[in-house]
């Protein structure tokens, strides 16, 4: 499978919802990337989780705006 390259754009309130998931104190990594690859997964992409767990690495150094979560999304999401 190769990365979709069209995922759909979320509603701001999809990826802030998101975000704050990903931002909880006490989460972890594996966590995150879990909370990441349910959200996808309940929209119909897949994901491959060594994957999920980059991209979580990158939006927390990016400070997870919604805009970097959307693009992470994009690069990440698998059509099924």
């Amino acid at each position: 499978m190769t990365p979709n390259s069209k995922v759909e754009k979320f509603t701001a309130s999809e990826l802030a919802t998101l975000r704050n998931e990903l931002m909880q104190a006490g989460i972890d990594t594996w966590q995150a990337a879990e909370v990441l690859s349910a959200f996808l997964a309940g929209r119909g992409y897949g994901v491959i989780p060594e994957q999920a767990r980059d991209a979580v690495v990158r939006i927390e150094n990016a400070g997870c705006s919604p805009e970097c979560v959307q693009l992470e999304l994009e690069h990440l999401a698998l059509l099924m």
